[in-house]
Order: structure tokens, then C-alpha cells, then sequence
């Protein structure tokens, strides 16, 4: 009985929606309270992908077997919509659901009636996204940080409208720093966010690639992965401290001295950090020049 009522609320709101006369497209709007959080059976058609949808990657494998539980027992949960004008809905959430009732050959499918601008659209599709529990860590990542460009939340923001620690989004969002080839390793499941999260220690991009190339060719752990990191900064700093200490030297006054006499004027002696330098020999006139080219020839 109750199901049934709820259908025929449905339909009878269905009727309402298709009325011109009956415009609804924001809460102000005549009849938006009949019509605002219900469940009506809306056509596929009618329905546009949301372009501030945050995920990109729908596996086929998943979709088809969402597509066999649609076939036998319906769609369950409904998608969410938002009425952007006459008889036309924008997708806030249920991507896979709509993909999956497409493919199953559904015309209409049960849908959550909202009313939002584009920022509420955006930050409801995000929010909804990163709350799944089968999204890589880059989408998440790519998610928090849209919330940040586009709706310009602060971190702190950002962790009370998701319900996360803000260590925890702080964490998702250092792995953008990542080499893309890293990035999409990340997506791909060849390595774990915590294998991601060691690398980010390194700066050099290139050094990155090469450690992501270490851990999958030789399956390293999370911890091998972070004593490989250290391993290479230890060694790059003992490298750093070598260079510097057998490269540098000083320039004493009696070698400047001998310079100066040497070429009649004072010149100039720099010597860098790393060993290497410049001497400046001034001229003051184009016989001067002259002379101190005989000088170094001799």
C-alpha cells in the first residue's frame, strides 16, 4: 500500500514537473516544496551529465555487473538531479547508476529532485565522491583540491564539510606533487598511497620516477620504499657536503698580489662555493687591452 502510494506521489509530481505553467527551478518558485527532496521516475533523456562531475574513470567490468543487479531487481538507490529548467535535469550524483540503467536499456529511473546553483551542485557531487569507498587516493586528492579553486574553501573548511582530519586532507593533497607518471601509478594500483606519500620526501621529479621504477620492479613494501628514500637523501646530502669541501678553496692576498703586479691593475678573484670562480681583468683603453692580451699570450 505504501508503495503504492509512493508511485502514484511520483507520477502525480512527474505531471507537476511537465507543466509549463508550473516552472520550478528554484526554492522560491511555486510548488518547489512539492517537489524539492522527493523521488519521481524521471526519463533518461532528460537527464545531462554533470560537468562538475569529479571522477573520470567508470570501470567496465563494475558497470556491467551494476548493469546485471539493475536488470534483476531495479535501481535501488536513486540518483540525484538538480532541475536546471523546463523538463531538463543536470546529475548531481549516481553517475555509474545512470551509465548502468542505460546499458541495461532503462527509459526512466528514480531520482532525488534538487534545487542548487552551480557551487552547491559542485560541492554536492564532490562531497558525494569522496565519500565513496572505491575511489583511488588521486581522485580524492583531485576532488579536495577543486574545492579549493573552485569554491575556495580553506583546508580547515574543507575537513568539516567532508567529516576528514585535516592532517588527513593535507595528505590526500601533497600527492599532486607527484610526477604524473607517479600519479597515474597511484590510479592504476601498481603502487599504494602510502608508497606515494614516502616518495613525495624527494623533490627531484626524475629521482621520483626512478624509485616508483625500484618499488614496482622489485615489489618493495611501504617501509622498504621509505628506508629507499632515506637511503638516497643521506646519500645526496654526504655527496653535497664532499663537493663543497674538496671543491672550494680560498684565493690568499699573495696570489692576488702576484695577479695584480703581474698584469699592471688590480684584478678581480671570486671563487665559489663549489670551486668554481672568475678573475676580471680591467682595461682602460683600447692600447691597456692591448697590452694585457700580450701578457696572457706570453
Amino acid at each position: 500500500m505504501a508503495l503504492a502510494k509512493k508511485q502514484a506521489m511520483g507520477r502525480g509530481l512527474s505531471a507537476l514537473l511537465k507543466d509549463p505553467e508550473n516552472e520550478i527551478t528554484s526554492v522560491n518558485d511555486k510548488n518547489a516544496d512539492k517537489v524539492v527532496g522527493n523521488i519521481i521516475e524521471l526519463e533518461l533523456e532528460l537527464i545531462e551529465i554533470n560537468p562538475f562531475q569529479p571522477r573520470t574513470n567508470f570501470n567496465e567490468d563494475s558497470l556491467q555487473e551494476l548493469a546485471t543487479s539493475i536488470r534483476e531487481l531495479g535501481v535501488i538507490q536513486p540518483i540525484t538531479v538538480r532541475k536546471t529548467e523546463f523538463n531538463k535535469y543536470q546529475l548531481i550524483s549516481g553517475e555509474r547508476r545512470l551509465r548502468a540503467s542505460k546499458i541495461v536499456g532503462l527509459t526512466t529511473v528514480p531520482a532525488y529532485i534538487r534545487l542548487a546553483d552551480d557551487n552547491e551542485s559542485l560541492t554536492m557531487a564532490l562531497v558525494e565522491n569522496i565519500q565513496r569507498h572505491d575511489l583511488d587516493p588521486i581522485e580524492i586528492a583531485l576532488s579536495y583540491q577543486r574545492l579549493i579553486d573552485e569554491i575556495q574553501l580553506t583546508q580547515e573548511q574543507m575537513s568539516d564539510r567532508v567529516g576528514k582530519k585535516r592532517s588527513t586532507v593535507a595528505n590526500y593533497l601533497r600527492l599532486l606533487k607527484l610526477d604524473p607518471i607517479i600519479q597515474t601509478g597511484i590510479r592504476d594500483g601498481f603502487i599504494s598511497m602510502g608508497h606515494g606519500r614516502a616518495i613525495i620526501n624527494v623533490e627531484n621529479h626524475d629521482v621520483q620516477t626512478d624509485i616508483y621504477q625500484k618499488i614496482v620492479s622489485q615489489n618493495l613494501s611501504v617501509r622498504e620504499t621509505e628506508a629507499l628514500v632515506k637511503n638516497y637523501q643521506e646519500g645526496f646530502k654526504q655527496k653535497t657536503e664532499l663537493v663543497t669541501k674538496t671543491s672550494s678553496f680560498d684565493v690568499n692576498e699573495d696570489e692576488k698580489k702576484s695577479f695584480n703586479d703581474y698584469f699592471g691593475t688590480k684584478v678581480d678573484v671570486k671563487v665559489a662555493g663549489n670551486g668554481k670562480g672568475k678573475i676580471t681583468i680591467p682595461f682602460h683603453s683600447e692600447e691597456d687591452f692591448n697590452r694585457i692580451i700580450k701578457l696572457i699570450k706570453a
